[in-house]
């Protein structure tokens, strides 16, 4: 396998996150040549300032793109709508996939992504770039090591602004139109927070009940706001409150209880993790606090973490039914809202 390879990007100008994908794609070492499809061509002159000297073709069809150039791995940020029929087409070229999440609008559609990227033996990977903060993959090790013993509860929040809300412009984009987008802010920023509760603890959820609304009052047909309560495949319950409600910014909660501690971060915010228990080889529970950079953002590690899995050179930052379930857990709580009823996930 080559431990350097050529990386193709399908965008849109109005999808999300890309200019930054671009600037980290040109700082990685592992990453020998960039090459961007867009059919409007708008993201072009931003690849020629951001990519610089790595930047090899522009394409305004993807099918060619794929065809002349053959990436190694291939980033999709795309409306979701748009996105299922480009993953399909870059894993059919037998590329690996890292898609902007949540790449599709339907449960199904990813059904088949995840179907025909085992089938083609390439990696599909959501970018739930959460996974790589420090104090996440800490926390992720601290409950790995059994230092709060039986896991009881959790309970996480992740709150935007509502602000957005209540601009035409974001209203009339695919964030807030449920056939482009899927739903609301728990599909776009919630997410985040259902694969947290499921990477950290190391179960699955199993059963959602949940709320949704438009608290906000704003004219938009997608939640601004919703309240869930999970059940896990080891009898823990977890809660999510995923809204948008600030004037700006974005707060954000992980708490965790076991039956011989508990753990608190705020990976948007504080530079810290707080946590009781038993470390290992101790045999008395004692508190501490990890304290760590300033910088909170683990999209870098991700990105190079999915590249360097494309190369070989080591494991996906996560696994196609990982992100699949993180879907079928957000689908189930919009068709628990509608129904009043809980929903089992498998």
């Amino acid at each position: 396998m080559p431990e350097r390879i050529k990386v193709g990007m399908i965008l849109q100008p109005q999808a999300a996150h890309w200019t930054g994908y671009m600037d980290i794609l040109s700082r990685l070492d592992e990453v020998i040549s960039v090459v961007v499809a867009d059919e409007t061509g708008k993201t072009f002159d931003p690849a020629k300032q951001r990519i610089g000297a790595k930047l090899g073709g522009l394409y305004r069809d993807t099918r060619e793109m794929l065809k002349q150039e053959h990436p190694e791995m291939v980033l999709v940020s795309l409306e979701p709508a748009d996105a299922p029929a480009n993953i399909k087409a870059a894993l059919e070229a037998g590329c690996h996939v890292l898609a902007e999440k949540p790449a599709c609008v339907r449960e199904e559609d990813f059904v088949l992504l995840v179907e025909k990227a085992r089938g083609q033996g390439r990696q599909l990977m959501l970018a739930f770039a959460m996974r790589r903060q420090p104090m996440v993959e800490d926390a992720r090790h601290l409950v790995q090591e059994g230092c709060f013993g039986r896991l009881y509860g959790a309970d996480t929040y992740f709150i935007a602004d509502q602000t957005r809300v209540a601009q035409k412009e974001q209203q009339e984009s695919w964030f807030f139109q449920k056939a482009r987008g899927g739903g609301g802010h728990l599909i776009w920023l919630g997410c985040h927070f259902i694969d947290l509760l499921q990477y950290v603890l190391g179960v699955k959820i199993v059963e959602v009940a949940s709320f949704t609304g438009v608290v906000g009052g704003q004219p938009v047909e997608v939640e601004d706001s919703a309240a869930v309560l999970f059940r896990f495949s080891n009898g823990m319950l977890g809660t999510l409150t995923s809204g948008y409600y600030l004037d700006k910014g974005k707060q954000s909660s992980f708490a965790l209880w076991g039956e011989q501690g508990w753990l608190r971060m705020w990976p948007l915010e504080k530079d810290c993790l707080e946590w009781y228990g038993i470390p290992l080889k101790e045999t008395s529970a004692r508190k501490q606090t990890m304290d760590y950079a300033a910088e909170k953002d683990g999209y870098h590690k991700f990105v190079r973490s999915a590249v360097r899995a494309a190369a070989g050179l080591e494991p996906p930052p996560i696994e196609p039914e990982e992100g699949l379930h993180v879907l079928k857990t957000i689908f189930a709580a919009y068709r628990a809202a509608e129904t009043g009823r809980a929903q089992k996930v498998d």
